[in-house]
C-alpha cells in the first residue's frame, strides 16, 4: 500500500489547487463565449427591430431615439450603477482595485445583466454603440463571479475574462490576447499567461461552435499598389489619428465634468442632456440616410466586400453620433463604431486616389482611427487583421496605426480607457474611505 507521506500530501494538495485554477479559467471562458453569442445575436435582432420601424416611417427616430436614451440613462442610474459606457474602463479600473468588496460594484453580475440589457435597448432605439466593449465588462464579471466561488484568490480573472470578451465578440483569438496585454494591464503576469491564453482559447472555440468560423468584416484579400498608392498610409494615419484624440478627448472632458454653469447643469439634469444627445443621433441619423445609427457594421462589410463607397458624410456624422451616444451616459460600446468612422475617414481619403482600390485604404482609415481613439496600436492592427482576414496589409496597417497612435497623443495625451478608469478607481476608493469613516471602531 503506497503510504501518503506529509510532502506527497502538500504536492497532491498543490496540484489539486492546479488543476482547479485550470478547471476555473476554462470553464469561465466557456461561459464567456456563450455569453458574447448570445449578446451578439441579441443584438442583430435589436438593429433589425430598429431598421424595421424606420421602415415604417424614418421620422419615428426623433421620438424614439432621444426617449430610448432618456430611458437608458434612468435605468442605468436607478438600477445599475456603474454599467454606463463601454464597460473598458470599468475593468481595467476593477484590476486596480484590490479590495474584492470596491471590485464588486464594477464587475459584479447584477451590471452584466445590466449592461446586455441596456446596450440593446440602445441599439433598439438607433444609438451608434457596439456590442464589443459591453461584452469585455460581461466577461470580466463573469469570470469575477467565478473567482469568487473559489476558496483561494485566483489573479488574473478580470484580465482573462476581458480578454475572452474581445475574442468571442469579434472571433478574433490574437487581438483578444494583445489586448490583454497591451489595454487592460500593460504588462502581462508570466504565471496567469497561460491561463489567459486557454480562456481565449475555451472562449473562442465557443463561438465557433455556435456561430461557425468567419471574418467579422468579411474577406478582403486586395492589397496596396506600389507607388503613390502607398501616401494613403501617412495620410490615413495623420488624419485618423487627429479624429481619434479629438474622440478621446472630448470624452474625457465631459466624463470629468465640462467647468463652470454648463458642466453643473449637465450633471444635474441628465436625463434631459440624454434627451438632447439623443435627437443629435436622430439628427445625424435623418441626414445620413439612416445609414449611421447601430454599430455600422452593415455598411462597413458591404463596402468591403462590395468596393461600393460609403457616402461622402458617413465619417463625420457617424463620428457626431458616437459621440452624442457616448457622452449621453447611456450604455454602450465604441469598438464597432469606431472601426465604422474609420471606414469613413478612409472612404473619403481613397477619393484622392483614383485608381487605388477602396478596401485597402478603408482598412487603413479604420485601423487609423480605432489606434488613435484607444491608444493601442498593436491591438489596433492586429483586430482589424484578424477581422478582414487580410495579412497582406500587415506592414501597411501597422505603420499607419503607429502613425495614428503618435499623431492622437499630440491631441489627447491619455489613453481614453485608462483615462476613463481613473475616475471609477477614485470613486471606489472614496466610497471604501466614506465607508471606513462610518465604521465604529
Amino acid at each position: 500500500m503506497l503510504k501518503i507521506t506529509p510532502r506527497r500530501k502538500r504536492w497532491l494538495k498543490l496540484t489539486s489547487a492546479r488543476w482547479q485554477r485550470r478547471v476555473l479559467f476554462v470553464a469561465g471562458g466557456l461561459v464567456v463565449g456563450a455569453a458574447a453569442v448570445a449578446l451578439a445575436e441579441l443584438a442583430d435582432q435589436a438593429q433589425l427591430a430598429f431598421n424595421w420601424l424606420l421602415s415604417k416611417s424614418r421620422y419615428a427616430s426623433l421620438i424614439v431615439t432621444p426617449a430610448g436614451f432618456a430611458l437608458s440613462v434612468y435605468l442605468t442610474q436607478r438600477f445599475f450603477p456603474n454599467a454606463q459606457g463601454s464597460g473598458i474602463p470599468q475593468a481595467i479600473a476593477a484590476r486596480h482595485l484590490t479590495d474584492t468588496r470596491a471590485r464588486s460594484p464594477l464587475v459584479s453580475l447584477r451590471v452584466a445583466l445590466g449592461k446586455v440589457m441596456l446596450t440593446l435597448l440602445g441599439l433598439l432605439c438607433g444609438a451608434s454603440v457596439g456590442r464589443e466593449g459591453p461584452t469585455v465588462q460581461v466577461g470580466a464579471s463573469i469570470m469575477f463571479a467565478l473567482g469568487r466561488l473559489s476558496p483561494r484568490r485566483q489573479p488574473g480573472l478580470i484580465l482573462a475574462g476581458a480578454a475572452a470578451g474581445v475574442a468571442a465578440a469579434f472571433n478574433t483569438p490574437l487581438a483578444g490576447i494583445v489586448f490583454g496585454i497591451e489595454e487592460m494591464s500593460r504588462a502581462f503576469e508570466t504565471r496567469t499567461s497561460s491561463l489567459v491564453i486557454a480562456t481565449v482559447i475555451a472562449a473562442g472555440l465557443t463561438s465557433l461552435a455556435l456561430m461557425g468560423n468567419y471574418a467579422y468584416f468579411g474577406s478582403t484579400p486586395i492589397a496596396l499598389g506600389k507607388g503613390i498608392d502607398w501616401l494613403a498610409v501617412p495620410v490615413c494615419g495623420v488624419i485618423g489619428g487627429a479624429a481619434g484624440g479629438l474622440f478621446s478627448r472630448i470624452l474625457i472632458t465631459m466624463a470629468r465634468g465640462l467647468p463652470g454653469a454648463t458642466g453643473r447643469v449637465i450633471k444635474r439634469q441628465r436625463l434631459p442632456f440624454a434627451v438632447v444627445c439623443g435627437l443629435a443621433v436622430a439628427l445625424c441619423g435623418l441626414a445620413s440616410g439612416d445609414t449611421i445609427y447601430g454599430t455600422g457594421y452593415a455598411q462597413v462589410k458591404a463596402a468591403l466586400e462590395t468596393g461600393t463607397p460609403l457616402p461622402q458624410d458617413f465619417g463625420v456624422l457617424k463620428f457626431l453620433a458616437t459621440t452624442f451616444a457616448a457622452i449621453s451616459g447611456i450604455p454602450g460600446g465604441i469598438f464597432a463604431p469606431s472601426l465604422a468612422v474609420g471606414a469613413g475617414i478612409g472612404a473619403n481619403v481613397a477619393s484622392l486616389f483614383q485608381h487605388t482600390p477602396l478596401a485597402p485604404i478603408m482598412l487603413l482609415g479604420m485601423v487609423a482611427y480605432f489606434a488613435g481613439v484607444v491608444q493601442a496600436p498593436i491591438t489596433a492592427f492586429v483586430i482589424v487583421t484578424e477581422m478582414t482576414d487580410n495579412h497582406a496589409m500587415v506592414v501597411p496597417l501597422m505603420t499607419a496605426s503607429l502613425i495614428a497612435y503618435g499623431t492622437s497623443r499630440l491631441i489627447c495625451e491619455e489613453g481614453l480607457y485608462h483615462a476613463l478608469a481613473k475616475g471609477f478607481v477614485a470613486k471606489a476608493e472614496t466610497a471604501r474611505e466614506r465607508e471606513s469613516l462610518a465604521t465604529p471602531a
